[in-house]
C-alpha cells in the first residue's frame, strides 16, 4: 500500500508500506481523509523535538471499517469512522481520573508510532469514533483540531456571555472562536496577519485586534467594559501573547495556555497573585470527539470554512513542501484517498 513517510526531516515521499495486521484488540480501517497539520510541518522541518524518523505521519484518520474486533463502542464492519490518536496507557494517575490526554507514557500517532496517512491502518477498536454516513469524508478529520479548540474551552469552563479573548488566528484559534460562539460566549481574536482577522469576521466573530496596528489593551478594554476578558486563550505559542494574557485577562480570570511555546516565558506572577488568576494548560484532547463530530455535522461549527484543499495521496509530499515555504497561503489540508 502507499503511504506518506518522513526519512528524516526535509524528506518527504509517498512510498510503498506493507499492509497493517491489526494486533489483539485493533480494527483495520480503510482511510478515506487525513488532515496536514502544523505539526506534521513543524516535523518535517525537525523542529518537533518529540517525533522519531523515519516516520509515517497522519494523526488526523478518518475511514471505513474493514474488520474490528468486538467492542463496547457499537462499531462494526463498514461504519464510518475517526481516529483519536492520543494513545494512553489507561494505568497511570491521570488516566485513573480521566484525563488520558496527560498519560505518562502518551503516544500520538504519526509522532511517537506510525500514524495513518496511508491507504490502510490499525487502530485499537476502542479508539475509534463513530462518524454519520452522510457527513462529507473531507470534513470528517477537521473533528481532531476541533477537539483541541473545545478542550481548551472546556478546561476555561467558558459561559454563555463571557469575554474570550484568543490570541492566534490560525485553525485552532479560528475553531475555538467558532465554538466560543456555539457556547454563546463573545470571542475576541487577536493575531497580527490583518487577512486572517478579515477572514474571522465572515465566520461570525465580532471582535478583532490586529497586533502592529492596534493597541491590544486598548482594544480589550473597549471590547469588555474596561474589565478585561474573564478568559484568555492562547493558541498561538508566541511568548509574546503568553505575557501579555495576564494583561488583558479580568481579576478573578482564567488563562488556558493551548499553544506550544519554543522557549521558557518569563511571567510577571505578582500580577497571577494580584488578579487572582487560574492558569491551565490545555494538551490535546479527552474525550471531545463526539460533540466535535456533533457540531461539525449539524453545520453549528463550519469547519469547511478552514478548509484551503484538499489534494490525492499521491500530491501529499508536494503539499507538504508547499505548505512549509507559504504557511501563510493555507489554513487546513486534508488528503483523500
Amino acid at each position: 500500500m502507499l503511504g506518506i513517510k518522513f526519512d528524516k526531516p526535509w524528506e518527504v515521499a509517498a512510498v510503498e508500506l506493507p499492509m497493517p495486521r491489526p494486533k489483539e484488540g485493533e480494527a483495520l480501517i480503510k482511510v478515506k481523509a487525513a488532515g496536514i497539520c502544523g505539526s506534521d510541518i513543524g516535523a518535517f522541518r525537525g523542529t518537533n523535538p518529540l517525533v522519531s524518523y523515519p516516520r509515517v505521519i497522519g494523526h488526523e484518520v478518518a475511514g471505513e471499517v474493514v474488520s474490528i474486533p468486538e467492542n463496547d463502542r457499537g462499531i462494526k464492519a463498514g461504519d464510518h469512522v475517526i481516529a483519536d490518536p492520543y494513545l494512553y496507557c489507561a494505568a497511570c494517575y491521570p488516566c485513573s481520573i480521566g484525563r488520558t490526554n496527560c498519560c505518562e507514557s502518551l503516544r500520538v500517532l504519526g509522532v511517537h508510532c506510525e500514524g495513518g496517512m496511508a491507504e490502510f491502518f490499525a487502530h485499537p477498536a476502542n479508539m475509534l469514533v463513530k462518524v454519520p454516513d452522510d457527513m462529507p469524508w473531507e470534513l470528517v478529520p477537521l473533528a481532531e483540531p476541533l477537539t483541541i479548540a473545545l478542550h481548551g474551552i472546556h478546561r476555561a469552563g467558558l459561559k454563555p456571555g463571557e469575554r474570550i479573548a484568543i490570541s492566534g488566528a490560525g485553525p485552532i484559534g479560528l475553531l475555538a472562536a467558532m465554538a466560543a460562539l456555539e457556547y454563546g460566549a463573545v470571542p475576541v481574536l487577536i493575531d497580527p496577519v490583518k487577512e486572517r482577522l478579515e477572514f474571522s469576521k465572515k465566520l461570525g466573530v465580532p471582535h478583532v485586534v490586529h497586533l502592529g496596528a492596534d493597541d491590544l489593551a486598548e482594544k480589550l478594554r473597549e471590547y469588555t467594559d474596561g474589565r478585561g476578558a474573564e478568559v484568555v486563550m492562547e493558541a498561538s505559542g508566541a511568548a509574546s501573547a503568553i505575557v501579555a494574557a495576564l494583561d488583558i485577562v479580568s481579576n478573578a480570570g482564567r488563562v488556558i495556555l493551548t499553544g506550544w511555546p519554543k522557549n521558557e516565558t518569563a511571567l510577571d506572577t505578582a500580577k497571577i497573585t494580584r488578579k487572582e488568576l487560574d492558569i491551565r494548560g490545555a494538551r490535546t484532547s479527552a474525550g471531545e470527539f463526539e460533540e466535535a463530530v456533533g457540531l461539525i455535522h449539524s453545520g453549528r461549527v463550519d469547519v469547511k470554512a478552514i478548509l484551503t484543499k484538499t489534494v490525492s495521496l499521491e500530491e501529499a509530499p508536494n503539499a507538504i513542501v508547499d505548505i512549509e515555504k507559504n504557511p501563510g497561503n493555507y489554513l487546513k489540508v486534508n488528503v483523500m484517498l
